[in-house]
């Protein structure tokens, strides 16, 4: 069974930093890609980061520079280091993993997914 439990959204200011985690479980297999999404009100969920087995990343492009993904194999712990928070940073932000190729990480079809936590940033 694959669980992914997301933690440390909240609301903050403008400026202001967050770090999310993720706790996962399951096996390796499903997991050898995981990553950071995100769903503003009114919009599609988007990929925020992600990062494959090898370690290798990929953000997109609104993040690059003030976001930061890293993972603890040993504690099977997913982070999303968040600085220089903008409100269009808000949003539900999900953690999620699929198994595949290192190629497949950059696909936004993630097989399991978190709840997800919800970040708010005000002005």
């Amino acid at each position: 069974q694959v669980r992914l439990v997301e933690s440390g959204g909240g609301p903050v200011q403008a400026g202001g930093s967050l770090r999310l985690s993720c706790a996962a479980s399951g096996p390796l297999y499903t997991r050898l890609c995981m990553g950071w999404f995100r769903q503003a009100p009114g919009k599609e969920r988007e990929a925020v980061a992600r990062m494959s087995l090898g370690g290798a990343t990929n953000y997109t492009d609104s993040v690059k520079g003030r976001f930061t993904i890293s993972k603890d194999n040993a504690e099977n712990a997913l982070y999303l280091q968040m600085n220089s928070l903008k409100p269009e940073d808000t949003g539900l932000y999900y953690c999620a993993s699929r198994s595949g190729a290192a190629t497949a990480c950059w696909r936004d079809d993630y097989q399991y997914w978190g709840q997800g936590t919800p970040v708010t940033v005000s002005s």
